[in-house]
């Protein structure tokens, strides 16, 4: 059964007594989030995308539940004038499964890596790469998919003047493009990475013509 944003939630409630949780389930707040008419990438359809990825990963991830957690939180704050949505998204996370009696050790696990979908950093340990690679599965998505993915983010910043937009978004992509590697893991940098660079190339030739 899916909630009329799109989400599970049977598949919610089973992750949350997965992880310990005996009450106070958040699927609400999650769905209400993800299914603000503000959004138009961060939204249902990402965190669907990113579930379907870890359906055919999980087998590689040391603690699936936890991962999976920290995909159904990642973007549960999302403000396009904050730079702390990952940390508040973190904090909602933290607040919801202190609630439910979830063990301390699994909250801070699990808030370290929604913390890391902040790609500012090299990730730590085997499942913050893995949830780095599935958030930023779409950049090496199909092209059609890809472009309707960077038209679903200049309509999320669309208070930003296209001038400044094109300049800011530019830049982002392209320091995906300077990396050695865009993909942490050997499973989806073999998937992946070729399409992600040439997604990445036409895109910003385009923002910059």
């Amino acid at each position: 059964m899916c909630d009329e944003t799109g989400l599970e939630r049977p598949r919610f409630a089973a992750l949350w007594r997965a992880l310990g949780g005996d009450g106070g389930s958040c699927f609400d707040t999650l769905a209400r989030a993800y299914g603000s008419g503000e959004r138009h990438y961060h939204t249902d359809e990402h965190i669907r995308e990113c579930l379907a990825w870890l359906d055919r990963v999980q087998h590689l991830a040391a603690r699936p539940a936890e991962l999976e957690a920290a995909i159904w939180f990642h973007d549960a704050v999302y403000d396009t004038a904050s730079k702390d949505n990952e940390a508040r998204s973190a904090g909602l996370w933290r607040d919801a499964a202190t609630a439910a009696g979830i063990e301390p050790a699994v909250i801070e696990r699990v808030a370290e890596l929604i913390v890391g979908t902040a790609h500012t950093r090299q990730s730590a340990t085997a499942d913050a790469r893995l949830l780095a690679d599935i958030d930023l599965g779409i950049l090496g998505a199909a092209p059609a998919r890809y472009r309707r993915y960077e038209q679903a983010i200049r309509r999320e910043y669309e208070s930003v003047p296209e001038p400044a937009f094109r300049r800011g978004r530019a830049a982002v992509l392209a320091a995906f493009l300077e990396r050695t590697a865009i993909y942490q893991t050997p499973y989806f940098y073999e998937r992946l990475e070729r399409q992600a660079r040439e997604n990445l190339a036409e895109a910003i030739g385009a923002l910059t013509s």
